[in-house]
């Protein structure tokens, strides 16, 4: 009997499919990519059009040749890295590194490792997509680029070891200008008149709200005065029938966002637990950007719910919409690769995170075949003179696919039974007012959730990419996380800073879009591979020249303090490390002395009246506190000066 070989990146893919496929085949792994461009020099030939130099991996070389000989040996060899341009590419490299003929091996894909989809896979084997592999290419010779050419000037301006890839460089461009928006930001005022009503005949009471924002106190205060407390009737009752509709199944993006709010998982960790589920066969490819669920998953999951909740449970539409503009499609969405294998029947098989991702994966894509959940809203509205209040009761008419999914956690039913009792006409008796003052808030800072959609709404990157680049900015400190919330750090300020002002394309949101824009145009095999380089690369000569003159007055580290030296009384210096600027004295190595180093804004303490500073938290996240150690005073955002305070109200 002929052997076939089968060439997978992970043993535990390599093992699920093992389960699927007769002793004719023996299935390896490649333990992920087997060649790359080297890590010690940039490894594009740029006189030989910009040809990439491609190495084995270091440490890869027993592997492959342990790959080469199992090859040898078998009569055909199938290709069934992951079905995306990464896995294509590993599939290429992978036919050069073990010197493969042409005619003995083939490239599979399937959407998911069950086993029809592994043997169907087979029956339709394929020539490798060089399309999909120049695409691969040429991200990472762009990669590359960027990061080799630009990176050494972040080092001599601020400390080594630091990076600016194209793709984080634009993602953290977005954060740094958040920050901005929250620090700029000035509260507005505005209040708020509850009055609480009792139904007499019911003896239910109430909090009514009044229907108009209002400026200030003398607002209130107008409002109230025109109030006869005597007389609250109810002047008009109305009933609104709505539906909710059901989610979509989840995309990669989709599904990170979903996760980190439900489940509290970073967006690495989401990637991680379900690229396992995928390889253990119970979801469908985890990188998609596409809403799109095939014919037979669809039947399958509509009878099992008719089966299950009933007729009127059955969505009487197709659940589909029109992908963004951004989107590759290459896949169908997220879902359980079979609707039979509930969380309940596989939970003493998975994890106890594989459990819970999984379960929010198969009830998302049950969900999407539901009908709608149904809703009654009533609001009454009761008057005082000219003066009106409002409260609404809403009650669930049909649960529809709230049955199994819950896509809102923040939309709650409102609870107010007084309006159940009330008829137009009715008077109320009054209690009391409760009038609040309130402030406009700030922006909210980016969470990894809100940062991959705000990628993916930019088109910023790719389902592949969310991930690691929020990881990169998080490993390089150039952000850090408290609770949900991502912060900028001084060191991502200064690397933004010098981006901003020598490399000022990179860094732009739409160049980054257009760029991704050509990296899928190669995919389809509109645009050559090389054609995007050598436009790309003069223009990035001539910024990385230009760069260098605009950044030799610009001075980030080692500028004189006005703090002198406790041990030796010189001036001591500013310096970078590895958790931003400190101060130290330039004695060194004689002497060894170093000090916190607080930059003043120019605002003097409310309470005290010594220096406002900018001070950190032991995680980087800036705050500003009193130079005073004595004084508690300390503030999330910029204090303001007086002056700018009575300009700003002025505008």
């Amino acid at each position: 009997m002929s052997k076939n070989l089968v060439i997978v990146e992970s043993p535990a893919k390599a093992k699920t499919i093992k389960k699927y496929l007769g002793k004719n085949y023996e299935v390896v792994a490649s333990q992920g990519h087997v060649r790359d461009l080297p890590k010690s020099k940039m490894g594009i030939d740029k006189e030989n059009d910009y040809e990439p130099q491609y190495i084995t991996i270091r440490g890869k070389g027993e592997l492959v040749a342990a790959l080469k000989k199992a090859a040898q040996k078998a009569d055909k060899v199938y290709l069934a890295t992951d079905p995306d341009r990464e896995g294509e590419a590993i599939s290429y490299h992978l036919a050069i590194a073990l010197k493969l003929e042409e005619g003995k091996y083939k490239r599979i894909t399937f959407n998911e490792i069950t086993k029809n989809a592994v043997k169907e896979s087979i029956k339709n084997a394929r020539a490798i997509d060089m399309n999909l592999v120049d695409a691969q290419q040429a991200r990472r010779v762009l990669d590359r680029l960027v990061g080799y050419e630009i990176s050494p000037l972040l080092w001599e301006k601020i400390k080594r070891g630091l990076s600016a890839g194209r793709v984080q460089s634009a993602t953290l461009k977005m954060i740094v200008d958040r920050e901005d928006e929250i620090a700029k930001f000035i509260p507005r005022e505005y209040w708020t008149i509850d009055v609480c009503l009792k139904n007499d005949n019911s003896g239910k009471e109430g909090h009514f709200h009044y229907t108009d924002e209002l400026p200030n106190k003398e607002a209130v205060d107008k409002i109230l005065a025109n109030i006869d407390t005597s007389d609250f009737k109810v002047t008009d009752i109305k009933e609104q029938k709505r539906e909710r509709k059901a989610p979509l199944p989840f995309t990669t993006s989709t599904l990170q966002q979903t996760a980190s709010r439900k489940l509290n998982f970073t967006t690495s960790k989401v990637m991680r637990i379900a690229q396992s589920l995928y390889e253990e066969g119970y979801i469908t490819y985890l990188r998609t950007d596409s809403t799109r669920v095939s014919d037979v998953a669809d039947k399958a999951a509509r009878d099992f719910i008719l089966e299950t909740y009933g007729e009127e449970y059955v969505s009487t539409v197709k659940n589909t919409a029109s992908n963004s503009k951004n989107a590759q499609d290459a896949h169908e969405a997220i879902r359980p690769t079979e609707v039979t294998m509930t969380p309940e029947s596989l939970k003493q098989k998975l994890s106890r995170e594989e459990f819970r991702l999984y379960q929010l994966i198969y009830s998302r894509f049950l969900a999407s075949r539901m009908a709608p959940a149904r809703f009654s809203n009533i609001t009454a509205t009761v008057s005082s003179g000219e003066e009106k209040f409002k409260l609404s009761n809403s009650k669930t008419v049909f649960k529809g696919y709230l049955s199994v999914y819950n896509a809102d956690e923040n939309e709650k039913e409102e609870k107010n039974a007084v309006v159940d009792t009330l008829k137009q006409g009715d008077s109320l008796s009054f209690i009391s007012f409760d009038p609040k003052q309130h402030f406009t808030a700030p922006p909210a800072h980016y969470t990894e959730a809100l940062l991959v959609k705000t990628m993916e709404d930019n088109g910023i990157g790719r389902p592949s990419t969310y991930a690691p680049t929020i990881s990169t900015l998080l490993n390089r400190r150039y952000i850090i996380k408290e609770d949900k919330n991502l912060y900028l750090t001084e060191l991502g300020e200064a690397v933004n800073s010098i981006m901003e002002k020598a490399f000022p394309e990179i860094i732009n949101v739409d160049f980054t879009a257009n760029m991704e824009q050509l990296l899928d145009n190669i995919g389809d095999g509109i645009i050559n591979w090389k054609t995007v380089i050598r436009n790309f690369c003069p223009d990035l000569d001539r910024e990385v020249s230009e760069a260098g003159k605009i950044l030799e007055n610009i001075k980030i580290a080692d500028e004189v303090s006005d703090t002198k030296c406790d041990l030796c009384g010189k001036m001591m210096v500013i310096k970078y490390g590895p958790h931003g600027k400190f101060l130290a004295c330039p004695g060194f190595p004689e002497c060894r002395n170093t000090k916190p180093y607080f930059e003043k804004i120019g605002v003097k303490c409310p309470k005290c009246g010594e220096d406002i500073v900018i001070m950190k938290t032991k995680k980087g996240r800036r705050f500003y506190g009193c130079m005073n150690q004595d004084c508690d005073y300390m503030s999330w955002q910029k204090p303001k000066m007086d002056e700018e305070i009575k300009e700003n109200t002025e505008e």
